[in-house]
């Protein structure tokens, strides 16, 4: 018992904003009045073919305009059309679409008649109305067949392995071929139009179709030719060679009697509610090029979860609003490497002004820049850079441990901004050119739950670390130091008032620290799709190596421990006071002095000699 053969449409089409762009130019500089018919080559992207769909994606865009054969790609499957370009949408509209298709339908079945291969095809009737930038189309894949449906017999999967390992593998040596002929011997060979019918075991089709119950559309124009050729068949097996399913179709088609002069087309692709009717593609906002370059940055950033990262998240990066504490050289190249990964909210903070040496060092400025002030200045530069960023410049004196308070109402009004900015921001980087400047910065991200980046810079060396929080044990930048930072501003020298680094040092540093940010935000529970999440990295350019650490929250630390914390969140500005005009106050209170004091108490008298000997000592000559 036999049925009518069903199909599945033979592409979908996909057509990227370029192949328009590349349409305008040709309309504007080359066609003008002209309708001729425009030749294209596409990829189908047969390997990535999204489980929604049933059919192999057309992918056009500005290369699809290029007919080079060489740029043809191993492996992957080509294939030719048409454009026809009207030259006013009421031609478009009221061109007859059904003789169009038909045309086009003729004129593949002509050259199907002398090589099979080339009675597939693709074809867009298009009108582009480059005053208001939309365009018009349709595409079609012309399909043919004779009034008598083909009907199939049987149906079964091919299970031999090594017969589905040796067709794939032939039409992965012979990309430019759509039909094979496999002989009653088991050779595969070209398919060939004069071969006794009784030599052939089974047609061999590159299916377009993913679909488990039905081939591609495509597949009417094979056998039709097929039919014209081999007009003695009556039953033919015919093999459908796909990419994914693990086991390929076979398919027993009943021929009937072919009659060229009678068959029926069709192939006008249907849009996403299954409708036949053209589309329409509004580009306007492309020619805003504020709008072309956000679209740019995402896209860069998109393309990685196409194949390399699938499951990063580039929302929680886009959102995540950064205030960078210092907007210096770590400043401006932490700004660039933030803005490269998609964050749209940055900023500045900083209290001095753009001077002679910056411009050269800090990539945000520029000699005009000289005498402004500097966050402002920096968030300038990143406009200039991205027009669509959200920077904003914020001129600030933090309040610093070890500096006793000489206005209070200027600096509580310091302290206050500095408060409302840290938390109205996500993540603080601490990019300072002194320890004290970090300490307040430090206490209230702690305190308020903040992701805290430090980043120190040394001549040839260089320290990342992100702060421990609520959530972990880890340390901060001050969990190491024994003493409270103090005044280290005062009666510098010039190379002390300066940061004096290798220019190689700063990129490194700020580079590694927004990556170690973007690291920690993808990450969930154990997994992460960046990778690991260190602690703290720290650099050496005298041998170009990287140590990762992990430090534990030092129980006694002057920014991070809990006393501290508790005084800051009970205290607020009174504790701050404090802190600025007697660090005493933060060694007493998170029990570093009393540390040293034991340590001072400490009798060296109380050591027994007698208790070593020679042995215990390494003698240095």
């Amino acid at each position: 018992m036999s049925t009518d053969l069903n199909f599945v449409p033979a592409l979908e089409s996909f057509l990227d904003t370029s192949f328009f762009q590349e349409l305008s130019r040709l309309k504007l500089e080359e066609q003008k009045l002209d309708t001729k018919t425009i030749p294209l080559l596409a990829k189908l992207n047969i390997a990535q073919i999204p489980s929604t769909s049933n059919s192999v994606h057309l992918f056009l865009d500005k290369a699809s305009f290029d007919l080079t054969e060489t740029k043809l790609e191993p492996r992957n499957i080509y294939i030719h059309g048409r454009l026809y370009n009207c030259n006013t949408l009421e031609e478009f509209k009221l061109l007859n679409k059904q003789k169009y298709l038909a045309d086009e339908a003729a004129l593949l079945i002509e050259s199907g008649k002398k090589d099979i291969n080339k009675s597939l095809g693709f074809s867009i009737l298009s009108f582009a109305d480059l005053k208001k930038y939309k365009f018009y189309y349709w595409v079609c894949t012309p399909t043919f067949q004779i009034h008598r449906n083909f009907s199939l017999v049987d149906k079964s999967n091919i299970i031999d392995d090594a017969v589905v390992h040796k067709e794939r593998e032939w039409f992965d040596d012979n990309q430019n071929n759509w039909v094979a002929i496999r002989k009653q011997n088991g050779s595969i060979t070209p398919y060939e139009k004069n071969l006794d019918i009784k030599d052939v075991n089974a047609l061999l089709v590159r299916d377009t179709s993913i679909n488990s119950e039905y081939p591609s559309a495509f597949l009417k124009n094979i056998l039709t030719i097929c039919c014209g050729d081999y007009p003695e068949a009556e039953l033919l097996d015919v093999h459908l060679v796909r990419n994914k399913p693990v086991n390929l179709l076979k398919l027993s088609i009943r021929i009937p009697k072919l009659e060229f002069d009678e068959y029926k087309t069709s192939g006008w692709e249907s849009n996403n509610q299954g409708k036949l009717i053209p589309r329409a593609l509004d580009l306007s906002s492309l020619i805003d090029p504020l709008k072309v370059a956000g679209q740019s940055v995402d896209l860069n950033l998109k393309l990685m979860k196409w194949r390399i990262a699938p499951d990063i998240n580039l929302e929680v990066i886009k959102n995540n609003k950064i205030l960078l504490l210092g907007s210096g050289t770590l400043g401006c190249y932490v700004a660039r490497s933030l803005m490269a990964w998609g964050c749209r909210k940055i900023t500045f903070v900083d209290n001095g002004t753009v001077s002679l040496s910056n411009p050269v060092r800090q990539p945000l400025f520029e000699f005009s820049d000289v005498g402004k002030e500097k966050s402002i200045a920096a968030a300038e530069g990143l406009k200039r850079v991205f027009p669509l960023i959200d920077a904003v410049g914020d001129q600030l004196n933090v309040p610093m441990i070890g500096h006793p308070i000489k206005n209070e109402e200027h600096e509580h009004a310091d302290y206050i901004k500095l408060v409302n900015l840290i938390e109205s921001h996500d993540t603080i980087f601490l990019l300072m050119d002194s320890r004290e400047t970090r300490w307040l910065p430090a206490v209230i991200g702690k305190a308020l739950n903040k992701n805290v980046m430090n980043v120190a810079l040394g001549f040839d060396s260089y320290l990342v670390i992100k702060h421990g929080n609520i959530q972990n044990d880890l340390g901060c930048y001050f969990c190491n130091d024994i003493v409270v930072p103090t005044d280290s501003i005062s009666d510098r020298t010039l190379d002390q008032m300066c940061t004096v680094t290798r220019p190689g040092v700063a990129p490194l540093a700020a580079s590694q620290a927004v990556e170690l940010l973007v690291s920690s935000l993808q990450h969930s529970g154990k997994d992460n799709v960046l990778g690991e999440v260190p602690h703290q990295l720290r650099g050496f350019l005298s041998n170009f190596s990287t140590v990762k650490l992990k430090t534990p929250a030092y129980g006694h630390c002057s920014a991070c421990s809990s006393p501290i914390i508790s005084g800051y969140l009970e205290g607020g500005w009174d504790f701050v006071k404090n802190a600025l005009n007697n660090p005493m106050f933060i060694e007493d209170l998170c029990g570093l002095s009393k540390i040293k004091q034991e340590v001072e108490d400490m009798d060296l008298n109380d050591f027994d000699d007698e208790m070593y000997d020679d042995d215990d000592f390494e003698i240095l000559e």
